[in-house]
C-alpha cells in the first residue's frame, strides 16, 4: 500500500463547499460532532482514506466483515451550504503522518473548489463543566468578527499547549494554503466523551453556516453522560475512606 491511499467511492457536483473535520480527539468532541451531521443531513461517502500511519489493525463489522482503518470524506446537504465532512475513528500516530494525511486531505478539499474550512475539537479544562463556552482560533485576523458574533470566544494564547494533531495541522496547513481557517474547540473536562461540548460546537457551526438539525440523538447521548457525571460527584461528594463517619464501624 502506498503511504497515501485514497479510494474514491463516488464524484459529487458541490457548489462551493466548506470542509468540516471531526476525527477523534479530547472528549471526543469534533468526532460526534462530524459523525451527526453525517448522520442527521443527507451525505454521501466521497472516499476513504487509507494511511500506513493509521494504526496497524481493522475493525470487524456485525456481519464479521473486516475492513481496514481509515478516514472518510463524506459529501453532505444541509440545506445550508454544501459540506465535505472528514471523520473516522483514527489519527496518525506519528508526527510526520499528521502532515502526509492533513495535506492528502487539504488536497481533497482543493479538488472539490473549497475556501473554508473548521477543525472541530475540544479544549480540556481539567474538571466537570457546566456551561461548554466555544474557544475558536483562525488563521487570520479577519475572521475573527463573524466568528464572534456566532458565540465563539477568543483567548489569549489559549489553549495554552496550542493545538495538536489534525485540527492544528489544518488550520496552520490550511492557512498556508490561503484557506480561510478556523478551529472550533468545545470546553470539556478532558475526562469523558462529552455530546454536551458536541452541541455547543454544532451551534456554532450551524449558525456559521446556515442549517439546523436534529438534535435529539446528541441529546440522548448527553442524557446518558449525565447520569455517568452525576455518580462521579456522588462519589466526589461521598464520605472518604477512614473519615470520621467509617470509624463508627471499627473494633
Amino acid at each position: 500500500m502506498d503511504e497515501i491511499d485514497i479510494a474514491w467511492e463516488s464524484e459529487p457536483e458541490l457548489d462551493d463547499p466548506v470542509f468540516v473535520e471531526g476525527l477523534p480527539g479530547v472528549g471526543h468532541v469534533g468526532k460526534l460532532v462530524a459523525e451527526h451531521v453525517v448522520e442527521e443531513a443527507d451525505s454521501e461517502l466521497v472516499a476513504r482514506v487509507h494511511s500506513e500511519h493509521f494504526p496497524p489493525q481493522v475493525t470487524v463489522g456485525d456481519d464479521s466483515v473486516a475492513e481496514l482503518a481509515n478516514a472518510e470524506i463524506h459529501a453532505v446537504d444541509t440545506a445550508g451550504r454544501d459540506l465535505l465532512v472528514l471523520t473516522g475513528n483514527h489519527q496518525a500516530q506519528d508526527n510526520v503522518g499528521h502532515y502526509r494525511v492533513t495535506e492528502a486531505v487539504l488536497d481533497v478539499a482543493e479538488e472539490f473548489g473549497a475556501s473554508e474550512l473548521y477543525a472541530l475539537g475540544g479544549v480540556p479544562t481539567g474538571e466537570l463543566v457546566e456551561e461548554h463556552d466555544v474557544i475558536g482560533a483562525v488563521s487570520d485576523e479577519d475572521l475573527k468578527e463573524r466568528l464572534e458574533d456566532a458565540g465563539v470566544e477568543f483567548r489569549s494564547e489559549e489553549p495554552a499547549g496550542g493545538i495538536v494533531g489534525s485540527s492544528g495541522l489544518l488550520l496552520g496547513l490550511g492557512g498556508r494554503r490561503g484557506f480561510d481557517a478556523a478551529c472550533l474547540m468545545g470546553e470539556t473536562s478532558g475526562y469523558l466523551v462529552d455530546p454536551k461540548a458536541a452541541k455547543a460546537v454544532l451551534a456554532v457551526l450551524e449558525e456559521m453556516l446556515g442549517f439546523d438539525l436534529d438534535e435529539e440523538a446528541l441529546d440522548d447521548r448527553a442524557d446518558e453522560m449525565e447520569e455517568v457525571v452525576s455518580r462521579l460527584r456522588e462519589m466526589e461528594d461521598g464520605p472518604s475512606p477512614g473519615g470520621e463517619e467509617d470509624l463508627r464501624y471499627i473494633g
